[in-house]
């Protein structure tokens, strides 16, 4: 009787911390939004690129590769992604430098809400974060 209810409550446990992984994991997808911000801050140490992946519901993906040089500092970073990103993404977004080093990404029109994720950097020194804005 005893190895029975141990059984049990062994599968509970395994239940329980398997739903509770799967809704974590869900939990920490983002969801489209109309504007993101990309905050940048400190000096590139060294020549690289940063990709970003910029994904509009419903429609392909588009990543958006940026050649960042060494000792460039995060308001001169900034503008360089800013003008790689209107480069790229065309008339369904706005891009803006905010701040003098944070890039606003906003949707224009019909414009789907997307998601912003960096999907690489070879870049050291320059530090970037990805938030809803």
């Amino acid at each position: 009787m005893e190895i029975r209810r141990l059984n049990r409550a062994v599968a509970l446990a395994a239940s329980l911390w398997i739903g509770l992984f799967a809704v974590t994991a869900h939990a920490a997808e983002p969801k489209p939004v109309s504007k993101w911000r990309i905050a940048l801050n400190h000096t590139s140490d060294s020549d690289g690129a940063i990709t970003f992946r910029i994904a509009p519901a419903g429609k392909d993906a588009i990543d958006v590769e940026t050649k960042i040089p060494r000792n460039t500092g995060e308001n001169h970073a900034a503008q360089i992604l800013r003008d790689s990103l209107k480069a790229s993404l065309g008339e369904g977004y706005h891009v803006e430098v905010d701040d003098g080093e944070d890039v606003l990404i906003k949707r224009r029109g019909d414009t789907p809400k997307f998601i912003v994720t960096m999907v690489s950097s070879s870049v050291t020194g320059l530090e970037v974060k990805v938030r809803k804005d």
